[in-house]
């Protein structure tokens, strides 16, 4: 696989990191989970169970190796330190400065392992005046401009209900990581990442930054083209109480739906900018969909040519026939679900290990293949520096 050969350490909890070093689980990395004593990682104790692990954690821990090491102590931070030395990439999640206070930061790292790739990830990056600010998704979301686009039906912010930030987040540090080890083959040194969710949150918004940069105003969002100020970028009730999402504005897309609906004089008002101009195609369309359930919509709208889609709960997307044929919903031998791979390869494509670690399963094997004996891993174990 792709990222044979790789060992990642990873010290980051909840989505962002753990998200990430999955990904390069997934495809061939090996990756140390680095568990606090007590109760480890948190999403192991996040509701929703299948038999004794979360849903959580099962999908962003697979294939992984668990060690517990209390890094407040001094045995337990060399012992994270000596496996660095073999590692190629380390990830950490901890607010700005935590990790430099506990004798485990880039530059104690890099000191007995420069070709490592550190990377670590805050709300807020590790400069700036909100750096020490303690933040998750709503609240980068909200900082960062983004929360404000999200409106409910009263025009009031909604909460968001797709972690954007935190997949921002893994999906850069990725990225990062990725970059750095490519340059690391010409140069033979690794390097410090700093990736902050605000900042990779707020540069997936191009396509709606336009009234910002070029008329320095906020969106006026119900009239804006990418949320809702257009007909054909908008969604419609049905008779049942279901909806459709027009998701294409290009002009073949109206002129095909339109003339289908008999409504063909509406097809030149499709073209006027967004907002208000636009209403008289929504008042048709609302009415029109409204007349027929869901399905019977899904039936008229199988063989046109336009952008469209039901909007599906869930439960209907994990269990449609387009995730099968991508084999995004995976189960093992057991019949437990698992979220499948999203990068495809057609050579060395990733394999879904279903496995999850008990907590601190692999600390006594990972330690002997640093150089610890028995005798001096018994030791760490009686005085809490590993677990």
């Amino acid at each position: 696989m792709k990222l044979s050969g790789l060992r990642v350490v990873d010290l980051s909890m909840f989505l962002p990191g753990p998200h990430l070093t999955m990904m390069m689980a997934d495809h061939g990395a090996e990756v140390i989970k680095v568990e606090p004593p007590g109760h480890g990682e948190p999403v192991r104790h996040v509701q929703y169970r299948i038999g004794d692990e979360t849903v959580w954690f099962r999908n962003t821990h697979r294939n992984k190796k668990s060690v517990v090491l209390n890094l407040k102590d001094p045995a337990g931070r060399e012992a994270l330190l000596r496996l660095c030395e073999t590692a190629d990439v380390l990830v950490e999640a901890f607010r700005p400065g935590v990790v430099d206070r506990l004798g485990v930061g880039y530059r104690d790292v890099a000191a007995r392992n420069p070709r490592i790739v550190y990377c670590s990830i805050a709300a807020f990056g590790q400069t700036g005046p909100l750096a020490h600010k303690p933040a998750h998704d709503p609240a980068i979301e909200a900082q960062a401009g983004v929360l404000s686009l999200n409106l409910g039906n009263d025009g009031q912010p909604t909460m968001a209900h797709i972690p954007a930030a935190d997949m921002a987040g893994s999906l850069m540090a990725l990225s990062g990581i990725l970059m750095a080890l490519y340059r690391r083959q010409a140069t033979g040194r690794g390097d410090y990442l700093d990736i902050s969710m605000q900042d990779c949150l707020m540069a997936w918004t191009p396509n709606v930054t336009g009234p910002v940069f070029a008329e320095d105003r906020a969106p006026d969002v119900k009239n804006e083209r990418s949320f809702g100020g257009m007909a054909f970028n908008n969604i419609y009730r049905t008779k049942d109480g279901r909806h459709i999402a027009l998701g294409g504005v290009e002009p073949k897309f109206a002129e095909v739906l339109l003339t289908a609906l008999g409504r063909p004089d509406l097809i030149p008002v499709t073209r006027a900018p967004a907002g208000p101009g636009q209403e008289p195609v929504k008042a048709f369309l609302r009415e029109a969909f409204a007349q027929r359930t869901r399905a019977e919509w899904e039936a008229f709208l199988a063989d046109k040519d336009v952008g469209w889609a039901p909007v599906l709960d869930l439960r209907e997307a994990f269990h449609q026939p387009q995730t099968a044929a991508r084999e995004m919903l995976v189960r093992d031998s057991a019949g437990t679900p698992h979220i499948g791979i999203p990068i495809k390869f057609a050579d060395e494509p990733g394999t879904l290990v279903p496995e999850t670690p008990a907590m601190g399963e692999h600390t006594d094997a990972m330690l002997r293949a640093v150089g610890y004996g028995e005798a001096e891993i018994a030791e760490l174990r009686a005085k809490g520096a590993v677990g």
